[in-house]
């Protein structure tokens, strides 16, 4: 019957420290959040590291549109017996390949942000506005 007793004084003990501790952890994610908020620091990370994910995204293809196609270009060469002529070609058309693929990117990317700030403060069409 003892032991019945320090383990229900065990369990007491154990619910108090249960419920401070989560008493404390409520308000730090609550102080942490409206830090976040007041701060907007966390916006502005997300976004250069967004921004970085985009450049290295679009700097890789654009160096592996090139790659790839003077590879081509140098393989045409080696099996038609013709030395520059296909390498250079194949050269030039992978740069314009990649500079396609970077418009691309980032027009893509250019219409997603205008859109989303668009919709926070587009202007109201009126039938005044007609002209």
């Amino acid at each position: 019957m003892a032991e019945r007793e320090d383990g229900e004084e065990e369990d007491r003990v154990l619910r108090a420290r249960l419920e401070k501790l989560s008493g404390a952890l409520e308000a730090r994610r609550k102080s942490s959040r409206t830090e976040r908020e007041a701060g907007g620091e966390e916006a502005s990370d997300r976004g250069f590291g967004s921004a970085m994910g985009v450049g290295l995204r679009v700097g890789g293809e654009f160096v592996a549109s090139i790659a790839i196609c003077g590879f081509v270009g140098w393989r045409v060469d080696v099996w038609l017996g013709t030395k520059p002529a296909f390498l250079i070609g194949f050269f030039f058309l992978g740069v314009v390949a990649g500079v396609w693929n970077v418009i691309r990117t980032t027009a893509s990317l250019s219409r997603a942000a205008t859109s989303a700030k668009g919709q926070a403060s587009a202007p109201s069409m009126t039938e005044e506005d007609e002209d």
